[in-house]
């Protein structure tokens, strides 16, 4: 009689043990696809700002003739940023702030331009960039969120050693390099 309560106690907490194993399992794989997710609503973004430079490049061209050195930075800026589309976090990261900062010298050169500044392309475009820009600063925001509570949990005891047993890894943030954190200078 004894034995059999003793069976039911073991099977009990082998039951309660594998649910708590696949509750953290699961929820392990939730934010991860939260990570992906946030990473995925970045890289949209990051699509729509590509396709808006050449755009923007075109309408300041006739204005800008002489800038050409600025156009000709936005231009390579992108090239690399389209070609690290498949590199890691990091090098993604990093072309992606050169573009952003060319743009941003762009269009503060830009504003030297009075009959520029008034074409409505320019404006439309411009409008376009500026959302596109805090479209991208909301989503990396919401990624590194996610990132933070993703590692955060696979750092936590005894969630860190399941995890380590599944395979999870942490996930990088996207930040910006030290030397990409420096303002703009505009200078008149």
């Amino acid at each position: 009689m004894e034995a059999s309560y003793i069976l039911i106690a073991v099977a009990v907490l082998a039951a309660i043990l594998l649910f708590l194993l696949l509750k953290t399992y699961n929820a392990l794989i939730r934010m991860r696809n939260t990570v992906r997710n946030g990473w995925s609503d970045i890289d949209v973004q990051l699509t729509r700002r590509h396709a808006l430079v050449p755009n923007l490049v075109e309408s300041v061209k006739g204005y800008m003739a002489h800038e050409r050195e600025t156009l000709e930075e936005v231009t390579r800026a992108r090239s690399q940023a389209i070609s690290a589309g498949g590199a890691d976090l990091a090098t993604r990261a990093a072309t992606e702030m050169t573009l952003g900062s060319a743009v941003g010298n762009l269009l503060v050169k830009a504003e030297r331009y009075p009959t520029l500044k008034a074409s409505q392309q320019f404006m439309l475009l411009q409008e376009q960039l500026t959302s596109t820009e805090n479209r991208i600063a909301y989503a990396r925001q919401h990624y590194n969120e996610s990132v933070r509570q993703y590692n955060t949990s696979l750092a936590e005891f005894p969630r860190n050693l399941l995890a380590a047993m599944m395979g999870f890894q942490q996930a990088a943030l996207f930040a910006a390099e030290a030397g990409e954190r420096a303002n703009v200078t505009v200078s008149l």
